[in-house]
């Protein structure tokens, strides 16, 4: 809508405040809407929705992962002390 009513408005942001108010959103969020947009097609640099997802994905997948490797750690702590207290037969 913003583009297509772009051109009836002096500014794009006049156009976003315009059409925001008849949306029942805050200009300001729509602003970030138009943006977004604007780098899925193309016309604007920066992280693609899907880009941002993936993104999203990987950094959990690394959380998870430290996650798992701290609790190998320690588990590999404890059993090697389990293994030197332990009493010679």
């Amino acid at each position: 809508m913003v583009r297509e009513h772009g051109a009836e408005h002096p500014s794009q942001w006049a156009a976003i405040a315009s059409i925001a108010s008849k949306l029942g959103c805050t200009a300001e969020t729509l602003r970030r809407w138009v943006r977004q947009a604007e780098r899925d097609t193309g016309h604007r640099s920066g992280l693609t929705t899907d880009e941002r997802q993936r993104l999203k994905e990987l950094e959990r997948e690394v959380r998870e992962l430290k996650r798992a490797n701290e609790i190998l750690r320690k588990a590999s702590a404890y059993f090697a002390q389990a293994e030197l207290d332990r009493r010679p037969k």
